[in-house]
């Protein structure tokens, strides 16, 4: 696949998107255009939903939202130098181009498809039920050494999310790596076809939307959906530790690159990481909060990796990454360094020191498998452990017992002190209490409430991790923390 990619990293950015002029806009989500004829041969700069975001040439969308409707801001675009706007009704302004179509967020998940068949780029998609935005962190990390990589910036990786990553590509970028989130059958499947991956890394599946998909292999049925749309003589990594996902032995006719570590193998053939060009580590070595040490092993040969994020979620992640770079023609000290220069985002296991406090911030969004991860990195603190846990949503009927089973990770890792919020929040403290006695626990209907003793609970020396669904808005906690 190294030979496909074009060598443009030293190329000068491109200022218009290639391919992207309004007739072909229009032709792409079968449009009408409305406005002067010899626009049509222009390539618009971008391609954006948030009329804060524009820049001249643009193409705006005008989504009919929930609470804001997109069109009402089609008069301050064009003020602003937008080449068009793509939209549902009529511009209630004279002298405005326009495409109309009948559904804008339809149009451009047509868009983002033509402009993604149109670049010669692979595409490497990332899938999972927990650890996809590490996942590509380290993805992207370990490819920028050597080619020019677009990534999904946070966690743009829904229906709406995906295409305006798309959107970003330009005619330096070598590479693009795209977080790819779904929540119910058939999306996997809309997302999938619109990107088209080279490249299919799957992190694990996990329990999570579980209201809509079930069970765990119906996550799995809607996950493997991306297959279909993979490019031919596309690759399909797979975290080979996954109970669900190391039943896949053939992908579209081939043989998936498993990863994984050999003492938590659950193939069923002994020894197959070893036997089989396989990327595995040994000789894991968990440092606390200064990181992880590993020995990895691939086809190409072995090295010492250095992860400077704590938690052995991050091996996995940086085996994954491994198996990209190989796959992409990387050198082992290539990916060597680009394991190690891999960071954290806010809201993702993100260490913040303040006051003499370290604040764990992984607050985006919260699982069962996730949760506990966290909560086994916070069990390395050195003075006060204190977890603050709130609800995890979309667990479906099981919900219940999935937070119970958190709060007894709390307990059986002895941490110091628990806070915790929300409607389900209550099986936390009932499971960390059995666990441990002497574990303390603050238990709080509302964040707001949790919020006020926290702030008096806390001081120098403690760690604290933050973590809940999305719903949950838990950030504020960490604003709060970090006012101190």
């Amino acid at each position: 696949m190294e030979q496909n990619i074009q060598d443009t990293h030293s190329a000068q950015q491109n200022k218009t998107m290639p391919h992207m002029t309004l007739e072909s806009i229009t032709n792409a989500c079968e449009g009408v255009f409305h406005g002067p004829q010899e626009l049509l041969q222009k390539e618009v700069t971008g391609i954006v939903t948030d009329s804060r975001q524009i820049s001249p040439g643009n193409l705006f969308v005008a989504i009919k939202g929930e609470r804001v409707d997109g069109h009402r801001f089609i008069p301050a675009v064009i003020e602003q130098g937008a080449m068009a706007v793509l939209c549902e009704d009529v511009p209630q302004m004279d002298g405005c181009t326009y495409i109309q179509v009948p559904s804008t967020l339809e149009a451009i998940k047509q868009i983002a498809a033509f402009y993604r068949s149109a670049l010669d780029i692979p595409v490497v998609g990332v899938i999972g039920s927990v650890g996809k935005t590490s996942t590509k962190e380290m993805i992207a990390s370990v490819l920028s050494q050597k080619y020019s990589v677009l990534k999904t910036d946070g966690n743009f990786n829904n229906e709406i999310g995906v295409p305006l990553t798309i959107f970003r590509i330009r005619k330096e970028h070598q590479i693009a790596v795209l977080e790819m989130g779904i929540s119910d059958f058939g999306e996997m499947d809309r997302l999938a076809a619109i990107a088209k991956p080279d490249i299919c890394v799957m992190t694990n599946i996990g329990w999570c939307h579980l209201e809509n998909l079930k069970t765990r292999d119906g996550i799995l049925k809607a996950k493997t959906e991306c297959f279909a749309h993979m490019r031919e003589g596309g690759t399909a990594i797979l975290n080979g530790d996954d109970d669900k996902l190391c039943t896949l032995q053939k992908v579209c006719g081939k043989r998936p690159l498993f990863y994984g570590i050999p003492e938590n193998m659950r193939q069923s053939e002994p020894g197959s990481y070893e036997k089989n060009p396989q990327v595995y580590a040994r000789n894991v070595e968990n440092l606390g909060f200064e990181g992880m040490k590993a020995i990895i092993c691939t086809p190409s040969g072995s090295f010492a990796a250095e992860i400077s994020i704590p938690g052995e979620h991050n091996v996995y992640n940086a085996l994954a990454a491994t198996a990209v770079g190989i796959t992409l023609g990387l050198s082992l000290e290539e990916i060597a360094r680009g394991v190690a220069e891999a960071k954290t985002i806010a809201g993702r296991t993100n260490f913040i020191r303040h006051n003499g406090m370290i604040i764990i911030d992984d607050c985006y969004n919260a699982n069962p498998v996730s949760m506990k991860a966290s909560i086994e990195v916070l069990a390395h603190a050195k003075g006060r452990s204190i977890a603050v846990l709130g609800d995890m949503g979309e667990l479906g009927e099981d919900e219940r017992a999935l937070h119970y089973e958190v709060g007894r990770c709390v307990g059986e890792q002895k941490i110091h002190t628990l806070f915790c919020a929300g409607e389900l929040a209550e099986e936390y403290k009932k499971a960390a209490e059995s666990a441990n006695p002497e574990c303390e626990i603050f238990y709080f209907k509302t964040r707001e409430d949790m919020t006020g003793k926290l702030l008096d609970y806390v001081k120098e020396g403690d760690t604290v991790l933050v973590k809940a669904s999305h719903f949950m808005e838990f950030p504020k906690v960490v604003s709060a923390l970090q006012m101190q």
